[in-house]
């Protein structure tokens, strides 16, 4: 009895030493990642802290001092964003114009967008037919085309048919960048959704377009709202074929063409292009709050079959 009593003895400080070596750990890995959390906020947030502040102090206030974080309630001023968004033949930035054609294109770019995708990523999750694979990959091939390898073309394109100038021939352009990721992104969701779900549908009698109007589009809700927001940043920010196409009238410019008149001018203001830089990403991160639900559902369903 006496030898086991000796191996209880000298075992004891092992073990515990093991948990309490567990415990420091897990105390340093917790206090890492929230300094690592910390780290990555200040990394964000700081220089969106920054433009959005600059957009509201006068040029006077900034020249004073440029780098002063906590500016006092006197120096904030929204005569900037007045200017931006005040009309052109009114002496200001045309940003209100702007940000209107800029919804227009993106709003118009998502519904097209979202009508062509949605029964093309249907048809590859569901319908068996020669060469669905291949299809499938052939729709994210084309999206890793670059954008300058289409610019060419489609300017040449549209050039002959007389259609460069507006806004409206732009959302065919774009639903070409947009319509194969969606597809992508859609079909892996749909890969989610039961396959009983639907055939219980149809056994009550509901057609295929029936079936995926009022049971598959409801159960893929989420990944819909994902891919929506998706593209709505895309057309939101797109530049190069908004440059190409409507940089000859000015009343049919984007946010972002207007945001690169603003800051390609030594006559403008740092603080009137900070306000132009907050009304272009203001819009898409309202949106984000507002869908991140849905959002993240959408992102994350699609990652694993079940």
């Amino acid at each position: 009895m006496t030898p086991s009593y000796g191996v209880r003895e000298r075992t004891a400080p092992a073990y515990g030493a093991r948990w309490s070596r567990e415990r420091v750990e897990t105390a340093a890995l917790r206090v890492l990642r929230w300094l690592t959390v910390a780290f990555f906020l200040v990394v964000t947030l700081v220089p969106f802290y920054y433009m959005v502040l600059l957009s509201f102090r006068s040029i006077q206030a900034l020249l004073l001092a440029p780098g002063r974080l906590w500016p006092s309630l006197g120096e904030l001023t929204a005569s900037t964003y007045v200017d931006v968004l005040r009309s052109m033949d009114e002496g200001g930035q045309g940003f209100l114009l702007f940000m209107r054609n800029s919804a227009v294109l993106a709003v118009l770019t998502v519904i097209a967008t979202l009508l062509v995708s949605i029964p093309g990523a249907y048809a590859v999750s569901r319908l068996r037919f020669s060469g669905r694979r291949q299809v499938h990959f052939l729709f994210l091939a084309v999206y890793l085309f670059p954008s300058i390898v289409l610019a060419i073309p489609l300017f040449v394109l549209l050039s002959l048919l007389g259609l460069r100038g507006s806004i409206y021939p732009l959302v065919v352009v774009y639903i070409s960048q947009t319509v194969p990721v969606s597809i992508y992104m859609l079909r892996n969701y749909f890969e989610t959704v039961p396959r009983s779900v639907e055939e219980a549908a149809a056994v009550d009698g509901a057609s295929r377009l029936g079936v995926v109007w009022r049971v598959s589009i409801p159960l893929a809700m989420p990944a819909i709202t994902a891919t929506a927001l998706y593209v709505f940043m895309i057309a939101w920010n797109e530049f190069l074929f908004a440059l190409l196409f409507l940089t000859e009238d000015p009343a049919n410019w984007t946010v972002s063409l207007g945001l690169a008149r603003l800051s390609g001018s030594i006559e403008i203001p740092a603080t009137v292009l900070m306000a132009g830089s907050v009304i272009l990403t203001l819009p898409i991160v309202v949106l984000f709050f507002l869908a991140e639900r849905m959002l993240t559902e959408g992102l994350t369903s699609g990652a694993e079959k079940g």
